[in-house]
């Protein structure tokens, strides 16, 4: 459970592999909050980085730890269990969540914040004018897509990780124990009154993105099998529609070989049949498939393992 507030805003940032921005993202990020003139502490979890991002991390901390703190995996948990593990730890009344990378700028916090002074318990940030390429330009907008038409989950852009939350959603999340989530998904789930505000957005500093197509498919499964059952009520009904459709087929297989004397020889039937036999296999596959993800999730909550192994957390105690 995350301790009682004894700062105003508290900023989380998930680190993987992230040297080349690091310096640049201390150097516009500490001036920002600085200007705010409310107390603030940035958490920052190191997500297992095979560079020298938690050394960077460490220095940061050396020179600023009355605002610095920081949390490092042993390993790799991905970029939701590294903003999980800060959310159990924070000390602000208002939480900010912000990506490493700097395509959303750390000046567009105190729009959020002015949201959030205004009565709105949650604040998420859509991107205006992406600079993300082409491929995941459209990739995220199928994605959206899908989660509109199986979740209850209004979101224009889910992918922006620039959000703010009232400490109450946060205490929410922490509570609900919840494994292989989509955070912000979940926050709205938890919010009585949200609003989203557009933002700026800015290519990458450096490096490239740690997210790939597979991490993608992985994430919009986490969000619509956690978050809804639609998938199986779809499969259900395409399976139903599936065995009308083969049903139909089997009864003009019947005709045209008891009735019209089999015009068009054995061969025919044969190969239908054949064809057939594959497809109705195949959507038995998915299901199976679409059905263990669903298992899957109860049997990681049932086991109840530790989600996350923290190696070392850099903070001073007075902060």
């Amino acid at each position: 459970m995350s301790t009682p507030p004894t700062v105003s805003v508290s900023i989380v940032i998930p680190v993987y592999n992230e040297e080349l921005n690091l310096p640049t993202l201390f150097a516009r990020l500490y001036p920002v909050l600085d200007a705010l003139g409310r107390r603030y502490e940035i958490i920052f979890t190191n997500d297992g980085s095979a560079d020298r991002s938690f050394a960077l991390l460490q220095a940061q901390h050396a020179a600023r730890p009355d605002v610095t703190r920081v949390i490092d995996f042993n390993s790799n948990y991905g970029q939701h269990m590294a903003i999980m593990a800060a959310f159990e730890r924070v000390r602000g009344d208002v939480i900010v969540t912000l990506d490493a990378d700097l395509q959303n700028p750390p000046e567009e916090i105190p729009k959020l914040l002015e949201k959030i002074d205004a009565g709105f318990d949650y604040v998420g940030g859509y991107r205006l004018n992406r600079q993300d390429s082409f491929f995941r330009t459209y990739a995220s907008r199928l994605i959206n897509l899908v989660r509109e038409k199986t979740t209850s989950i209004e979101m224009t852009d889910q992918g922006c990780m620039l959000r703010a939350y009232r400490r109450a959603i946060i205490d929410a999340i922490v509570r609900s124990g919840a494994i292989n989530t989509f955070i912000p998904a979940l926050a709205y789930s938890f919010s009585g009154n949200p609003t989203e505000v557009g933002v700026k957005h800015e290519e990458r500093h450096a490096g490239v993105s740690n997210y790939s197509f597979y991490s993608l498919i992985r994430l919009n499964f986490d969000l619509i099998t956690g978050f809804s059952i639609a998938p199986l009520q779809y499969f259900t009904m395409f399976a139903g529609l599936c065995s009308l459709g083969s049903l139909a087929l089997v009864a003009v297989l019947f005709v045209r070989r008891f009735v019209f004397a089999n015009l068009d020889g054995d061969a025919f039937g044969t190969f239908t049949l054949f064809g057939i036999l594959f497809f109705l296999l195949s959507v038995a596959m998915i299901g199976i498939g679409l059905i263990g993800e669903y298992v899957g999730r109860t049997y990681q909550v049932v086991r109840a393992r530790q989600r996350y192994h923290v190696r070392e957390t850099l903070e001073t105690k007075s902060s």
